[in-house]
């Protein structure tokens, strides 16, 4: 495939954003259930921190998530060649979301080095936020990296697509409901 000619920047973006809304919205269900993200954001430590998780805001969590996969794809457009066009590319690209979006943030973000320095939160909290954001950010390079380099493969167009379709019908409904 050659990456600077078939790869458009719209189609990226749309993909993108797809392939980053399934994946948050994903990860964002299986974190709260398995790791009680009820019970954790009203507790002693993260309860200054976090909104409790019957807040509107939380249910609304989806639906800012394609502004966050139009600001990835601006990133990824540039780095086409290294992370569509090379082999591994997508454990680049996840190495990439790792380093800057998690671990190296400029701000004390919990689970970075700078909020395990210099916030008063237990290291034992922010490195648990670590088992939501990096598979997350594993999953959205694999997948994306799959689907802009097959594609051929329009049925999984179709599968992203209602699942995205659904996780906005979902948080819209939660929205609703909250």
């Amino acid at each position: 495939m050659n990456v600077d000619t078939e790869i458009r920047p719209g189609g990226l973006i749309v993909k993108t954003i797809v392939v980053h809304t399934v994946t948050y919205f994903l990860m964002g269900i299986l974190a709260f259930t398995l790791l009680d993200y009820t019970a954790r954001f009203s507790g002693p430590i993260l309860g200054l921190y976090m909104r409790p998780t019957d807040s509107p805001l939380i249910a609304a969590g989806p639906l800012f998530q394609p502004i966050r996969g139009l600001i990835f794809a601006l990133v990824f457009y540039p780095l086409r060649r290294p992370f569509f066009g090379a082999r591994h590319g997508w454990l680049l690209m996840w190495w990439t979301l790792v380093a800057l979006g998690i671990l190296g943030t400029f701000g004390p973000a919990p689970g970075s080095v700078e909020g395990m320095l210099f916030t008063n939160l237990p290291i034992s909290e922010q490195v648990v936020g670590w088992l939501e954001v990096v598979p997350q950010a594993f999953l959205l390079s694999g997948i994306l990296y799959y689907w802009v380099n097959h594609p051929e493969k329009k049925w999984l167009a179709w599968v992203l697509g209602i699942c995205f379709v659904l996780g906005i019908f979902f948080s819209i409904m939660g929205l609703l409901m909250a």
